[in-house]
Formats: structure tokens, sequence, C-alpha cells
């Protein structure tokens, strides 16, 4: 009966790879089942009618929902958001300040994507200045906390910053604000106003699980096969000593 001869470093290899590999295609799975959640989450939020402003603060879990507005954008104060990118063109999103008249709360509405080709020029956009009617949705990040990489006490305005924490830029300008980015619908006061909910489905997720199991397969098969061929090459060589030995 053959034994099985793997080796000491391919078994202390397999031994520490094979349980990253596994445990890496099960992270993927998991994530993939979370942004499954939240895209069912978004939908349902997405489906039902506005709520008022006057609801917003004291809603637990904004994340998604929509909420019905009533005032004016302060263009004084705006915000481009750099290295976004439609249909593989560069660009930046506008976010500026919107007073609520209903509750007097600053919100930081996202007005949409802006096409930048030439980094020479600024982006060119305008601003409403009447009070508008308008619908949003509320944008809670699901990866890291937002960090604001620019001087909100800078006099130059507008400033070109790569991520938003809108709390951070109410207290820079001493006003009472809400703590996240809302998402202006598409309008007569939006650019291009269409975003994903995540950067990257859970089809990708379950693929990369895939990937990684397979290869937690073939690195077990390997494995064997060595340990099974090491053993019938140590057999036939033993056969072979006892034979010179007749």
């Amino acid at each position: 009966m053959k034994r099985f001869r793997p080796g000491v470093v391919p078994t202390v290899v397999v031994a520490l790879l094979l349980p990253l590999l596994v445990s890496l295609g099960f992270w993927q799975l998991s994530r993939g089942a979370e942004k499954s959640a939240l895209l069912q989450n978004y939908a349902e939020r997405r489906a039902a009618e506005p709520m008022a402003s006057t609801e917003l603060q004291h809603t637990q879990d904004p994340a998604f929902r929509r909420v019905r507005l009533q005032g004016e954008f302060d263009a004084a104060h705006s915000l481009l958001l750099d290295n976004r990118q439609r249909d593989g063109k560069v660009g930046v999103e506008l976010l500026q300040p919107f007073r609520d008249h209903a509750t007097g709360l600053w919100l930081l509405i996202n007005r949409g994507w802006l096409p930048w080709p030439d980094r020479r020029t600024p982006p060119q956009f305008t601003t409403p200045t009447e009070a508008l009617n308008l619908d949003a949705w509320v944008y809670v990040s699901p990866g890291a906390t937002f960090q604001l990489h620019a001087d909100p006490d800078s006099n130059t305005w507008p400033q070109l910053v790569t991520a938003v924490e809108p709390a951070r830029l109410w207290s820079a300008l001493s006003r009472e604000g809400f703590a996240y980015e809302l998402r202006a619908e598409t309008g007569a006061a939006t650019y291009q106003a269409d975003w994903p909910v995540v950067a990257m489905g859970p089809e990708k997720n379950i693929a990369y699980a895939v990937q990684w199991f397979a290869m937690a397969i073939a690195l077990f098969g390997l494995y064997l096969y060595l340990g099974w061929h090491n053993a019938k090459e140590k057999h036939h060589g033993s056969g072979h000593e006892s034979t010179q030995h007749v």
C-alpha cells in the first residue's frame, strides 16, 4: 500500500495558503450578500414617496431615503468632487450647499456630473438663483468614512476635493447642516445625475469568490498529486535497490 509523502515544505505552504484562499472566497461571498441587501434596500427606499424635510433629522437610518426640499443654493461655496468618470470620460461632480426653507437646515446637494476634459480650464457650471423645489435622496457611503481633502477655510472657491465630509464643511462655515450628502434627482437644477450605489456589483464578488475557491481546489489537488507522486517514486526506488542486492 502506497504511503502519502508530500514533503515538509509543500505541507507548510498548503497549511498556510489553503485556509487563506478559502477565507478570501467566503469573504467575497459575504461582501456580495451585503451588496445585494444594500441594492434591495436602495430599490425599496427609492420607490417610496419622498419624506418632508422636517422628518429628515429625526430619521435614524436616512440612507437612500428620498426627501422633498424647497430652498435655494449657495453658489459661493461650491465643491468639485474630482476623479469621477462617466462612459470613460473624466469629470467632476458638483456639490453645493442648499438651505431648506422649512427647517433652516443646510444640506450638501450633489447636482451631478460635469465633464472636465481640459484641466487647464475650470469646469463650467451655473447655479439657479431663485428658490427651487427639488427631490433628492440621502447618500451614505457603504465604504470608508468620507474625509475632506481640502481647506474649507480657504477663500478660494470652488474647491477641488477628492472626497467630502459635509459635517466638517458646516463647521468651517459656521452653519447648522445635515451630516450626509444628498443627491438630487434628475431635474432642471441637475447635470448628469446618475450614480451607481456601489462601485462594484455583487456579481463581481461572486466571480472573485469562485476564483479564490478554484485556486484553493487547484492548490489542494496539486498537493495530493505531489504526495502520491513522491510516494510512487520512493516505492520504485526502494524496489530497484532491493533487486540490486539480490
